[in-house]
């Protein structure tokens, strides 16, 4: 893992590349850097399923706290759960 890898954390995990965009794009708005990590061929060849839908929106490291604090307060889904989605991740820990 390159350290700028390393810099940057999943804050939040949706199946589905338009919830992560306005996730992003909420964060971003808050003055929060976010950018959402999926895989490409999903898109093209439009596969949802087996985890090609699975979009992570990630925040430098810095802003970890006050992006989860962010998502807090925006309404999610209920079965979402912002640190146990990130620490099993595995780059949700500070």
């Amino acid at each position: 893992m390159t350290a700028s890898e390393e810099s940057i954390v999943t804050v939040y995990v949706s199946q589905g590349l338009l919830r992560a965009q306005a996730i992003a794009a909420k964060l971003e708005s808050l003055g929060i850097p976010a950018a959402c990590k999926y895989e490409a061929i999903g898109r093209v060849i439009g596969i949802t399923t087996d985890g090609l839908g699975h979009v992570e929106v990630q925040v430098p490291i810095a802003w970890r706290e006050r992006a989860l604090a962010a998502l807090q307060e925006m309404p999610l889904p209920e079965d979402v759960d912002l640190e146990s989605d990130a620490n099993e991740r595995g780059n949700g820990s500070s």
